[in-house]
């Protein structure tokens, strides 16, 4: 499981699969996240700024990353 320190309150969705690794560039995060192939927390989100905050879970393509503080 990847972990992602938090500089601020929060980061968006699409931010945080590009600082994992998990997409490329923001293009290739917002069709991945629009298709609905993103899981926050255990739900399938399709909002590309959806703000991610201490204690979240992405999944995606059989990743996971942590939102941590």
């Amino acid at each position: 499981m990847e972990t992602i320190k938090l500089r601020d309150e929060f980061i968006k969705l699409g931010q945080a699969l590009k600082a994992a690794g998990l997409v490329g560039y923001g293009v290739e995060a917002k069709e991945v996240i629009t298709e609905g192939l993103v899981k926050v927390n255990g739900e399938v989100d399709t909002r590309r700024g959806k703000k991610l905050y201490d204690g979240d879970v992405v999944t995606f393509n059989g990743e996971e990353i942590k939102i941590e503080k």
